[in-house]
This record gives C-alpha cells, sequence and structure tokens, in this order.
C-alpha cells in the first residue's frame, strides 16, 4: 500500500472518530422547575459524579460521563434566570432522561446544535458563562451573549498587535483591565470615569480573573483627550502611530472642511473612526439635527438600541397614574415603550424621549442600556448598569469589533470594514414600532459573531460564505472573498445600493434574493481566480 493512500485512509478515520466524538457529545440547557434545585456534583478525575439522596437523578446520571453542570444566565430569561442550568454529557440522551424521568425536578431544556458549539469564553465572563468558570465579577454579560462575542472569541480575542485608539476622558491605566497595554498620547479630565468606561468595553483585559472582559480584550489602546473639533488634531496623531481604529464617544454641533479633510486623511492612512451619533433625544432632534464627528464621510456612525427582552410583555412596568409600559426590549428603538392597547399590552408606541440621536447618517446600532459600568465598580466597589440610551456606550463595542476584526486579519482593506459590518447587521425592519424611524438607523445591530464569522468564511479557501437576511437600498458594499464560494440568499439590494463583490471562485445567488438598483446604484459580480490574499489569517491560539 502506497504512503499516500495510508495516510487517505488515516485522514478519514481520524475525520470519521471525531464527527462521531462530537455527535455523541451532547450541550444542552435544561429549567430546573424551581430556583432550590441544584443537584450536588462532585469531581472526580475528568468527570462530574452525582452525590445527591435522590435516587431517580442517581439512576440516570449513572448512566452518562458528565463533564460540566452548572446554574448560567446564558439562555435565560426574568423568569428563570436561578433556574437554568448549562450541561454537557455523553453519550447523547441526557435532556431526554432527565425531562422524561425526573419531572418533578426540570420541566424544559434545549439541545444545543453542534454548528452552535463553536465558541471561547475568558474566565470573567461573568454570570452567563458556560465552558468557562468565572473568576471575574458576578456581572451579568447577556448584552455581549446578544453580540455574539463568544462566538467571535472562537477566532480572535485580538492582538497587542492591534491597536485601539480611544479620545475621550481619562484612561485608569491603574486598573488591572488597561496594565501594560495602554499608551497614553495626550491626557484628558476624568470626568466621572468615562474614558475608562468606554476603554473597558473595547478592549478591556479579558481572562486575567478580573473584572469583565472588553470586546476585543487582547488588543492595545492608544489614549489621548478630545476638544478639536475643527482639525482632529490629536485623531491625526493616533493614525500616524499605528492606531487602525479610533473611538469617539463624543459629538460636536458644527460642520469643519478642515475636520472632514482630516477624516479623509486618515481613512486614506488606513484608520477608521467610529463615533457616537449623538444622546439628545428624538423628540428634539426630529432626525434631522446632524452630529459630528459621527456624520463625516468614512465615518461610522453609531446610535443606540435596546436587547435585552424578548417581547414588550417580558418587562412590564407602571407609572404612578397606573399606565404600563415595557423598557429594554429586543430591536426596539426606543428605552420606553407605552401601548395603544393598555389592556392587553399590545400595539407598543416608542416614546420619542427615551430614543437617542437617529438620522440618515446612522450606520450602526449597539446597546447601552444595562452594560456594566466599570467605574462605578473600580471607584465605588458597586455593581451597575447603565440606565440610558446614551451612545457613548454603543459606540465601543463597534470598535472593538473592528479590533477584532484586524486582529483577525492585519491585512484587511479599510475599505471592507464597513460593509463586512453592515452586511452581517441584524435587521430591525420588521419591527412595528420601528417603522417610522425608517432610514434613520442605519442598517441596524451589530453582530459581532456573525461580523467575525463572516470575515473568517470570505478569507477561508474552503469556506462557504453567505451574505443574507438584510435589506439595504443604499451605501457602497465592496468586498473580496477567497472562499470556496459565496452564497447570496434572502438579501436584497435596490435603489442606490451598490454591490461589488470579487470572489476567487463561485457567487450563488440564491432563492429570495432581489438585485434591482436604480440609476444611482449598481452590481458588479465578478469571478477573479488570480486573486491573492496580502496574508494569512491570525486565529485564537487554544
Amino acid at each position: 500500500m502506497s504512503c499516500n493512500r495510508l495516510l487517505f485512509i488515516v485522514c478519514i478515520l481520524f475525520c470519521t472518530a471525531k464527527t462521531m466524538e462530537a455527535q455523541e457529545t451532547s450541550w444542552f440547557y435544561i429549567v430546573a422547575k424551581d430556583s432550590l434545585t441544584s443537584p450536588e456534583m462532585v469531581k472526580q478525575k475528568d468527570e462530574l459524579r452525582y452525590k445527591g439522596n435522590d435516587a431517580k437523578l442517581s439512576g440516570i446520571f449513572n448512566e452518562f460521563t458528565i463533564s460540566t453542570f452548572k446554574k448560567t444566565a446564558r439562555n435565560a430569561n426574568s423568569l428563570n434566570r436561578n433556574r437554568t442550568f448549562f450541561v454537557i454529557a455523553e453519550p447523547e440522551g441526557l435532556l431526554d432522561s432527565l425531562l422524561l424521568h425526573a419531572s418533578h425536578l426540570f420541566e424544559d431544556g434545549k439541545s444545543i446544535p453542534i454548528e452552535d458549539r463553536k465558541i471561547f469564553e475568558p474566565n470573567d465572563y461573568g454570570l452567563t458563562s458556560t465552558i468557562a468558570q468565572n473568576k471575574g465579577l458576578p456581572v451579568l454579560l447577556d448584552y455581549l451573549d446578544f453580540l455574539g462575542l463568544p462566538q467571535a472569541w472562537y477566532y480572535t480575542t485580538g492582538s497587542r498587535k492591534t491597536v485601539i485608539g480611544i479620545s475621550d476622558a481619562t484612561v485608569d491605566t491603574t486598573n488591572a483591565e488597561f496594565k501594560g497595554k495602554v499608551k497614553v498620547f495626550r491626557t484628558s479630565m476624568p470626568v466621572n470615569g468615562h474614558g475608562t468606561g468606554v476603554s473597558s468595553i473595547a478592549a478591556g483585559q479579558g481572562d486575567n480573573a478580573y473584572g469583565v472582559p472588553g470586546v476585543c480584550y487582547d488588543c492595545s489602546i492608544y489614549a489621548t483627550n478630545y476638544g478639536d473639533f475643527r482639525n482632529f488634531g490629536e485623531l491625526e496623531e493616533l493614525s500616524n502611530a499605528g492606531a487602525r481604529v479610533i473611538n469617539c464617544s463624543w459629538a460636536g454641533s458644527y460642520y469643519s472642511e478642515n475636520g472632514e479633510q482630516t477624516i479623509k486623511r486618515m481613512f486614506e492612512n488606513g484608520t477608521i473612526i467610529v463615533a457616537g451619533a449623538g444622546n439628545r433625544d428624538f423628540s428634539k432632534t426630529k432626525g434631522v439635527k446632524l452630529y459630528y464627528p459621527a456624520s463625516y464621510e468614512h465615518v461610522i456612525s453609531v446610535s443606540s438600541v435596546m436587547y435585552k427582552h424578548a417581547t414588550p410583555k417580558d418587562n412590564i412596568k407602571y407609572e404612578k397614574n397606573g399606565n404600563p409600559y415595557a423598557e429594554n426590549i429586543r430591536g426596539y428603538l426606543g428605552r420606553t415603550l407605552g401601548f395603544k392597547n393598555k389592556q392587553q399590552f399590545e400595539d407598543p408606541i416608542i416614546y420619542d424621549l427615551g430614543v437617542a440621536t437617529l438620522n440618515a447618517e446612522v450606520d450602526l446600532l449597539a446597546p447601552t442600556m444595562g452594560v456594566f459600568r466599570l467605574p462605578k465598580y473600580a471607584y465605588e466597589g458597586v455593581i451597575e448598569y447603565v440606565g440610558s440610551e446614551a451612545t457613548s456606550t454603543a459606540t465601543p463595542f463597534v470598535s472593538g469589533t473592528i479590533g477584532l476584526m484586524l486582529s483577525l486579519n492585519p491585512c484587511l482593506p479599510v475599505e471592507e470594514i464597513e460593509p463586512i459590518l453592515k452586511l452581517s447587521s441584524t435587521n430591525i425592519d420588521h419591527i412595528e414600532a420601528n417603522k417610522r424611524f425608517k432610514g434613520l438607523y442605519g442598517a441596524g445591530i451589530l453582530n459581532t459573531g456573525k461580523a467575525i464569522k463572516l470575515l473568517y468564511d470570505l478569507y477561508t479557501e474552503d469556506a462557504i460564505a453567505v451574505i443574507s437576511d438584510q435589506h439595504f437600498s443604499r451605501w457602497k458594499f465592496q468586498v473580496r472573498a477567497f472562499s470556496e464560494a459565496v452564497h447570496i440568499q434572502k438579501q436584497s439590494f435596490t435603489e442606490s445600493a451598490q454591490l461589488r463583490l470579487t470572489a476567487k471562485n463561485r457567487i450563488v445567488v440564491g432563492t429570495n434574493t432581489v438585485l434591482r438598483p436604480n440609476k444611482e446604484g449598481n452590481i458588479q459580480l465578478k469571478i477573479d481566480h488570480s486573486l491573492e490574499k496580502e496574508c494569512d489569517l491570525e486565529l485564537r491560539e487554544d
């Protein structure tokens, strides 16, 4: 038998064994009937053994090898948050056995598909930890789950070579989240920990058994002040020093031609600016007021969106006069909602006072309300969450995501960053209460997990990159694909939208796809077999 044939057989056997192993191991969530239920498990070598007194549970658990059985806030809501467990066991079947034979303890469960197990969690991932042990703060990081951070971290957690610029108030470089990773170019005022808070979201150190992780937690930070609204000299200084993305969680009211030219030079230098759209509520701005630098060309403008509760009925509250309202409802643009039908809590109406600045220049949305405030803990020892829709909090989620993108692909052209973010964003057009704001909230909600997965697939030779579930009537999408194929499905590019997709191999236009721009838009789908990557992807090391 030839060596090549032997190698082929060995590879087949190895791959088959790995597939069988994945299929026989089950991951699932299971919900107990009450919060007091907590099976007593002890670790013996690499597995957990049940040591409780319930004979039924003992009989069930003895038939399986269990490696993880822990409470988690992941995949939980306000009703079952203290009753949800995450489990890893083999062979398959434990979930069904518990629901069938231990129904006196457990009432519901959900299996986790193999494709959803590509996640990584640092050791400070808070109360929603599943595969990792949380050694950090007992903080609810469900907003990071919502953005898909564990899925993104499967590929990269950032790189010290990737620099995120922070133009803001002072960053507390003595805090454990920033030690050894921050270079201060220009000092600034403290301003109630604003700079520290913004930096912690974008790139606070993770996997250090302290606090909570930032989005691009292994990235470096260049810190500077702000205030040169006409020339942005402090921003250009960071760009020239090597910052690939600069976060500006602040806004000015006046347009400056010099400022816009500076932004253009930085973009040509390979630096992209991410800025808050503004905090004035919609009742005052009416969707027409622009703030800067967010509204300049080549700047990603970020406004806020709610993320927490699945439906308005999941978080009903009451005003002093007895009128019901809902707060922090997933996908809604306003912090609070009223109801046309107050008795049935139906036909939600977004209150303009709880909507941050929206306008035609907004590109993306990200969470604000419910986000952990590191400065409050660092200076006062208090665990507290943001209670408003301020865009200062939303902006660094986008900046951190760009840091992850540039860490995964250090050669990613600056022109491809915004298109990938928008193509992977979560559409919220279907929410009836959002429809009166159409055209003012950008592409939708940032999805960090999908953005990193799309980037990985586009630049991986044996992958299938999928562009789907969005509807664009404007913007320019310039993207290259080195993958085996690009599938475009359930997607539309209409009106002035421009799609310029160059693929090395195949482009497949699938069902429910509309490519119908007007004379101001265009579609260019091109195959170029000579396409070559500038560098290889840099994946997270285990």
